[in-house]
């Protein structure tokens, strides 16, 4: 089995020192809106969908709307599964066609978050299917998930190493500081830490809670390993403020085709400058 569009996407950002962008989308226009940007930036990127887009879009929209973009835009892109816990959902939806998943079992101790993980690797090693997960829990609401400040867990270097060998992933979400939303005051990252985890880890490494970060941090952070940046919060934003900016002056209007111009104009802004801060332009 040849290997998957994510491994290559982030094995050639890794070698050449950027990220790529993984935008959490919710909907056709958010989709579409995220690949249009991307390909006239030329930048690879990444469609997140959590439990709760599939929940919403349901699977075969889904896996239609990866197929058709495929043939739609010339950019290397995948449809990445996003904080995803259950095994069996995990795995139809590989048998349905995604090809990129993140298993998160963060939640449970060390030894029942290998043993999770691992199930879903040798499953998904059978397709040539692309896996990540967590070792230590972000703070903030991430879908239905509500993870609070004193009940997150950084990830240990020593423990990561481990993780890696024991599970087979492809790429490892670190917990380093940064949390799910906006942030409340100045993020404070622990570089230090995720210099430790680089030293010891040699896959691909991720960066959730990347909304709301100042661009510098997280160029700091890529220049230390990272290779993937994650985005819902700030995208998710940019298209409601746009949406209710439109309705403000056009409270009449009815048809969607006119009243998610304005939501789509600003949620591509957001996604442009993401993609200079990850310095993923002109990769594709």
């Amino acid at each position: 089995m040849t290997a998957t569009t994510t491994t290559n996407l982030l094995r050639t950002a890794q070698i050449e020192n950027y990220a790529v962008p993984a935008f959490n989308v919710h909907n056709l226009e958010t989709a579409k809106a995220v690949l249009e940007i991307a390909e006239e930036l030329r930048s690879p990127v990444l469609l997140a969908a959590t439990p709760g887009t599939i929940k919403y879009m349901g699977e075969e929209f889904l896996v239609g709307l990866m197929e058709a973009g495929r043939k739609r835009y010339n950019i290397p892109f995948e449809v990445h599964l996003d904080h995803h816990e259950n095994i069996e959902d995990i795995k139809r939806l590989i048998d349905a066609g995604v090809r990129s998943v993140m298993i998160d079992a963060s939640h449970h101790p060390f030894d029942e978050n290998v043993k999770i993980v691992k199930e879903v690797v040798e499953y998904a090693t059978k397709y040539g299917v692309f896996v990540e997960a967590e070792l230590g829990r972000l703070s903030g609401i991430e879908d239905d998930m509500s993870v609070d400040e004193k009940d997150a867990i950084y990830t240990n270097p020593n423990e990561a190493k481990e993780f890696v060998e024991r599970t087979g992933i492809h790429s490892l979400a670190v917990a380093i500081g940064t949390a799910h939303g906006l942030y409340k005051g100045e993020p404070k990252l622990d570089l230090e830490r995720l210099k430790d985890i680089r030293a010891v880890v040699d896959i691909p490494l991720v960066l959730h809670g990347g909304s709301g970060l100042p661009d510098t941090l997280v160029r700091e952070t890529i220049n230390m390993g990272i290779c993937k940046v994650n985005i819902a919060t700030e995208l998710k934003n940019a298209f409601v403020g746009g949406l209710k900016d439109y309705f403000i002056e056009h409270p009449d209007e009815n048809d969607p085709r006119k009243y998610f111009k304005d939501a789509i104009t600003e949620l591509k802004q957001v996604a442009a400058d993401k993609i200079a801060m990850c310095k993923s332009a002109q990769r594709a």
